[in-house]
């Protein structure tokens, strides 16, 4: 990392320092700043996959904000929404709404994923994300959204990034999301609305759980999707030797 004159390193103490000064929004312009400078160096191969959204950092008493480029560099604890589509066939069987991931995405081309997922950038409350990427990502009108969808809890986890996250492997990305289940009409049907998705698929419960055990899923997506199958029944003590592992693993505490 090639530190700015903002930052005091002790390689000794192993120690990164702001340098304060008056001024508003003095973390946030360091911070800027610092990550403009490794891009400009190339430093990290991660940071090449620019994005221009900021996530606020939690645990602070001040506003203070960081690109979501820089993030997984600095192990920050992030926060974003999922939101489960199903559908009830007239004789009761529940089927699910997988999209599949354009092949030209930066993270997990061509994966599985969930109905509907995003990042809560700073300053967005968590359904209004939801709301926005329903329409950004699966063409789900609002009033849709905002009528049907139900707020069922969250999960949290660790995650150690590996060459499909793209960029540097073996980062620490810890990160919280809510959960919301959408049960759509027979009538309203996803559509891949940016670039982002490549298609949806109906898909029955079985389906989705093959896929899941095949490592076929992007994997924050299919912790949500565990979950959301632990909720419904589908995943229990009976039928998985390790149940209580997984709602341990799947609903960690995170201490910062």
């Amino acid at each position: 990392m090639p530190w700015i004159s903002k930052f005091q390193v002790d390689h000794d103490e192993r120690t990164v320092t702001i340098k304060y000064a008056p001024g508003k929004d003095v973390e946030t312009i360091a911070i800027k700043g610092q990550l403009e400078e490794a891009r400009e160096h190339d430093s990290f191969e991660i940071l090449r996959k620019w994005r221009d959204e900021l996530y606020l950092l939690l645990g602070i008493s001040r506003d203070v904000r960081m690109a979501r480029g820089g993030v997984a560099l600095f192990e920050i604890h992030t926060v974003g929404v999922h939101m489960m589509g199903f559908y009830r066939t007239p004789v009761g069987e529940m089927k699910l709404w997988i999209p599949r991931r354009a092949a030209t995405k930066q993270t997990y081309p061509g994966m599985l994923d969930n109905t509907v997922g995003g990042a809560i950038i700073a300053g967005e409350d968590q359904f209004e994300c939801m709301v926005r990427e329903a329409g950004e990502e699966a063409s789900i009108p609002e009033h849709w959204v905002r009528i049907l969808a139900k707020l069922v809890g969250a999960i949290s986890y660790f995650y150690i990034r590996d060459a499909r996250a793209g960029g540097e492997m073996g980062l620490f990305q810890p990160a919280t999301h809510y959960l919301y289940d959408i049960e759509l009409p027979a009538d309203m049907e996803p559509k891949p609305a940016d670039k982002e998705v490549q298609e949806f698929y109906l898909w029955r419960v079985t389906e989705t759980m093959t896929a899941l055990k095949k490592g076929q899923f992007k994997p924050n997506s299919a912790v949500a999707w565990i979950d959301f199958l632990i909720r419904h029944g589908y995943i229990t003590a009976n039928n998985e030797p390790d149940y209580l592992e997984l709602i341990s693993r799947i609903h960690r505490r995170i201490h910062f």
